[in-house]
């Protein structure tokens, strides 16, 4: 009779954890993982160009030097694929790699933090179906003393605050599902906020705006001038969607983004985002004043403006909708941050391709044609009219990113 109770003990736990494992592999568990994945724009950190899909070794640009991105194919002697689950989840909660090794922040786990332990293990039941690449890299190529891992302790102390995402009780279930996306998933402040000296985000201006990679991650929140306060929510969707609106074209990483990401997201959280952004108030102050349309520098950038701009964007500044931007009430326009308009003048830019919005619009390079005060005098007669207002854009401005963009080609 022992010996019965014994057997039945042992078939019990072996098949529970058969079961219990198949379960961790179900279809369910894994199509979770993977839209948690894409959610997470966790390919496009993780994809080298011309490399296999998540293999790493992507360069990644900071102000201390240059990462690589790991390997995460379940390969075990390259990838994750000796990782137990707590290893994966003290990654992306907490910042610590297997054996201990502490993360640098350009895996943005002050963000993952916030994810549920059930989803980080969902992205990782996805992740182990992947195809195992072989991919040694070598992540850490800063300089001394940034390549020391010990000091991440001190950014941790001041710039890491570790905890799950806790939903609003006074906010609506869509309202916190965007929160949730926005703040952990989708980690929107990594680019959309700005940076302290030592690299962690400002709270104080949280997705206000910042500089990445030569372009601007404009201000996301309801200002109204210098945010996307004036869109409504089914722009914000349409966007995220399509990479296109009638007001704005997304290019540069955002166009990456949209790409990998967002374009395939659910409606329902595309527009759980646009509930959350909108509801998102900051700091307005008073919009400044346009210059004087008689001041020298409009009456020049029109002329600019006429002959090389009008027959896309018109003379009203209001573009052609999904294909050439609106630049009246263009939020980017009128930004502090002048690398995006800069930028697009000078070496031109071409807009996301999604499958709702297949062609992606291009817009030509004009470095060639106007020197930089006529870029200057372009733009700032562009951030004054149509009742746009900003202050205006100095010629040695645009000669120093003239300079930074042709040495980054």
């Amino acid at each position: 009779m022992l010996w019965r109770c014994t057997v039945a003990a042992l078939m019990t736990l072996v098949f529970g954890t058969i079961i219990a494992k198949a379960d961790s592999q179900s279809f369910e568990t894994i199509e979770h993982g993977r839209y948690l994945a894409t959610l997470a724009d966790c390919v496009a950190c993780h994809t080298a160009p011309g490399g296999k899909p998540y293999a790493g070794g992507l360069p990644l640009q900071t102000p201390f030097g240059t990462l690589y991105s790991p390997n995460i194919t379940p390969d075990e002697e390259t990838g994750i694929g000796a990782w137990t689950d707590e290893d994966f989840i003290a990654a992306l909660h907490d910042g610590i790699g297997r054996g201990g090794k502490r993360l640098y922040p350009a895996m943005p786990y002050p963000a993952y933090t916030k994810l549920s332990r059930e989803d980080v293990l969902a992205i990782r039941t996805y992740l182990a179906t992947l195809e195992p690449v072989k991919n040694a890299v070598d992540v850490n190529q800063l300089p001394f003393p940034f390549n020391q891992r010990s000091s991440l302790l001190f950014w941790n102390w001041l710039n890491f605050k570790d905890g799950r995402f806790q939903p609003n009780p006074q906010k609506s279930a869509e309202w916190n599902r965007g929160a949730y996306v926005v703040e952990a998933l989708g980690h929107c402040g990594t680019c959309h906020s700005s940076k302290n000296i030592l690299g962690g985000d400002k709270s104080a201006n949280y997705l206000q705006g910042a500089t990445l990679e030569g372009w601007l991650a404009p201000n996301i929140t309801a200002d109204p001038h210098k945010g996307i306060g004036t869109w409504s929510e089914s722009e914000i969707v349409e966007y995220l969607k399509t990479g296109v609106n009638d007001r704005a074209i997304a290019s540069g990483p955002m166009a990456d983004e949209i790409i990998n990401s967002s374009s395939k997201m659910m409606d329902s959280d595309a527009h759980a985002i646009a509930v959350y952004l909108k509801d998102l108030k900051s700091g307005t102050g008073t919009p400044p004043q346009p210059l004087d349309p008689n001041d020298a520098r409009m009456i020049a950038g029109g002329a600019i403006y006429k002959d090389n701009c009008e027959g896309c964007h018109t003379s009203a500044g209001a573009g052609i909708p999904r294909l050439f931007p609106r630049l009246r009430g263009n939020t980017v326009v009128q930004s502090d941050d002048i690398s995006t308009i800069t930028r697009v003048v000078l070496l031109g830019s071409r807009g996301a391709a999604t499958a709702a919005a297949p062609t992606g619009p291009a817009m030509p390079s004009f470095g060639w044609r106007l020197n930089d005060d006529n870029v200057a005098a372009v733009l700032t007669y562009i951030r004054n009219s149509w009742g746009n207002a900003a202050p205006p854009v100095a010629s040695s401005d645009v000669g120093t990113y003239r300079k930074s963009a042709n040495a980054g080609q």
